[in-house]
């Protein structure tokens, strides 16, 4: 006699709905949750297809970093600016908190963060699956610095890009989880104190930076640079400050955004062709600085960012005293957020990703859920 099929997991909802048009789509934390639920779903959700589907579903959202006021520590913040989120501090819930001395942001890839945690030492974090591991013979004294991490396409591997700080060397790459030093490659590109103070975009299998009236790019699978144009009109706005240019992506093209000297308007541009590495101007939004200011405080342009929302919309992020605004393009306020000193916005993104990688049991002092998490 055969046996008889399970039950569904849901009463009336089948299998495959619950697991692949709904688990897919939730959240980590929720789903970790989830999890809990019976061991089918464990098993389904554990699955690496499943994991990969899940990851592909999260919002890549920018990134702002808390710091603790009673301990050093670092609260890692993927700022939630969707449509439909609850409330405006549901747009602030930290990930993950990171405990240590001077720890501050480095590098930042597919869910990956590259956290400096305290003088000299570079740690490899994962704040959905709460991993961590150091990468030994990083310091900030270094004739290199990291400026970028990205997944090799061809090897499959996950390599940072080291800048040299003398013109004279050359670059180098260092994959994670090999046991070999970094290898330098015979490439022309710039210093370390040209890109190290500009946060990259992956775009296109390439990294993005926005600095000179121009776009360095990296190109991670010939493993090379080459320079690009800033937009006609952009020489009216700040490209070559460290709060001046910002790079994005929204609806599948690169975009550029940049704040005039004033800070009374940003233009936003937008490369149609990416073969073609041609800008178009896509709109200017005028803020209103001076009533801004006096309802929020002092304007701090290091810390802002344009974001790309998960619809496709664009929505800017912009610090005042000790308040964070969002504000859509037509320089109205969407949300204020009223938080402590010590966050700021950045210009990295984290998409959560519960896809284990085989490098971290690998590197020097991994851990799962334990110091320097809190």
């Amino acid at each position: 006699m055969a046996e008889a099929a399970p039950p569904p997991l849901h009463r009336g909802l089948p299998d495959e709905i619950a697991i692949w048009e709904i688990l897919v789509r939730l959240p980590p934390k929720s789903l970790l949750r989830c999890r809990a639920v019976c061991h089918a779903w464990r098993r389904a959700t554990t699955a690496r297809d499943f994991l990969l589907a899940h990851y592909a579903r999260q919002p890549a959202l920018p990134l702002i970093y808390g710091l603790g006021r009673d301990i050093e520590s670092l609260d890692i913040i993927p700022f939630d600016h969707r449509a439909g989120v609850a409330t405006a501090d549901d747009r602030l819930l930290s990930v993950a908190r990171i405990g240590g001395p001077y720890v501050r942001p480095c590098i930042s890839c597919d869910g990956l963060q590259g956290l400096y945690i305290g003088v000299d030492q570079l740690s490899i974090v994962n704040p959905a699956t709460r991993q961590c591991a150091r990468l030994p013979g990083f310091t900030v004294t270094d004739t290199h610095r990291p400026v970028g991490m990205y997944p090799h396409s061809l090897s499959g591997e996950y390599r940072i890009l080291l800048a040299p700080r003398d013109p004279d060397d050359s670059h180098q790459l260092y994959t994670l989880g090999s046991n070999q030093p970094p290898r330098p490659i015979d490439i022309d590109g710039r210093v370390v104190d040209e890109l190290s103070p500009f946060t990259p975009l992956l775009f296109h299998h390439s990294l993005h930076w926005c600095l000179d009236n121009m776009t360095t790019v990296f190109d991670t699978t010939a493993e090379s640079f080459q320079e690009v144009l800033a937009p006609d009109g952009a020489d009216q706005f700040m490209m070559d400050e460290i709060y001046g240019g910002a790079l994005f992506e929204v609806d599948g093209m690169l975009g550029m955004s940049s704040l005039n000297a004033e800070f009374t308007s940003v233009g936003i541009w937008s490369m149609h062709n990416y073969e073609s590495k041609v800008w178009a101007f896509k709109y200017r939004v005028e803020l209103p600085l001076a009533e801004l200011t006096m309802q929020f405080g002092k304007f701090k342009p290091y810390g802002w960012g344009v974001p790309s929302s998960w619809d496709g919309d664009v929505t800017m992020l912009l610090q005042f005293g000790d308040w964070l605004l969002q504000l859509d393009m037509d320089g109205k306020v969407v949300a204020s957020l009223h938080r402590h000193k010590g966050l700021f916005p950045t210009q990295h993104l984290l998409k959560q990703t519960l896809v284990q990688h085989s490098f971290f049991p690998t590197l020097e002092g991994y851990v799962v859920n334990a110091s320097p998490f809190i």
